[in-house]
């Protein structure tokens, strides 16, 4: 009888070599942070948006109050939204609550970090290192994978909208 153990390592090796990468998971206390992404810069832009999905999978509320980076002049909570036919956009002065066994998105047209006076634009395939700040988690570092310049979510991770609801 040949042994199995070889052929079985061969073919797991095989399966993890074959999975495509995804962005990195971090986890801070109860807090999963995944799909940490941004958007390519124009040459001279000074803003722009960062992206990423926050699971409290713990009992008690967290709040995302803030951030920084090297590259970052300074670092909001932003929330976008439709009032009367209009896009408004407001900082979040108090935070982001993360409600327990909640998960909270930051995507294009809702809540997203404002990343303001950058010190270099971000390219295409760039990894920006940011730090959160959490009310109890305290900080994380992680660092947000730069997509095209028109992306809509994370390579391999495209997000669906619905715009048939707004008004043209």
């Amino acid at each position: 009888m040949k042994p199995v153990l070889p052929l079985f390592a061969f073919v797991t090796l095989f399966a993890l070599l074959g999975t495509p990468v995804h962005a990195q998971e971090v986890k801070a206390g109860d807090l999963v942070i995944k799909q940490a992404w941004s958007r390519a810069t124009p040459s001279g832009a000074k803003i722009a948006g960062g992206y990423l999905t926050v699971e409290n999978k713990g009992s008690a509320p967290d709040k995302l109050v803030g951030g920084s980076g090297d590259n970052i002049g300074k670092v909001e909570i932003h929330e976008m939204a439709m009032n009367n036919g209009v896009m408004t956009m407001r900082p979040l002065d108090k935070g982001l609550p993360i409600e327990p066994g909640k998960t909270v998105k930051l995507a294009p047209g809702g809540y997203h970090l404002m990343l303001m006076d950058l010190k270099q634009p971000f390219k295409q395939g760039d990894k920006v290192p940011v730090t959160l700040e959490f009310e109890k988690a305290g900080k994380v570092t992680l660092s947000l994978d730069v997509q095209g310049v028109g992306a809509r979510g994370p390579a391999g991770g495209e997000m669906k909208h619905d715009h048939s609801g707004m008004k043209k």
